[in-house]
């Protein structure tokens, strides 16, 4: 016949939400820190193919008015 488990205690229970709060904000650090090399251009394991930035005319900027 199965028998239940014991309770699982609340300090228990805290400690392994931390642990997975924790594992989830390093990620976060790490993503954006990738992020800001990336858009920095100072990545040194992604290549980013830079656009040249065409200046705007004053007539294109009037015409969207």
């Amino acid at each position: 016949m199965a028998v239940p488990k014991k309770r699982t205690s609340m300090s228990k229970k805290r400690i392994r939400r931390n642990i997975l709060k924790k594992k989830g904000y390093l990620a976060g650090v790490k993503a954006f820190s990738l992020a800001k090399s990336v858009s920095t251009g100072h990545s040194k394991s992604f290549f980013v193919r830079q656009q040249a930035i065409k200046p705007r005319s004053e007539s294109t900027w009037l015409k969207e008015f």
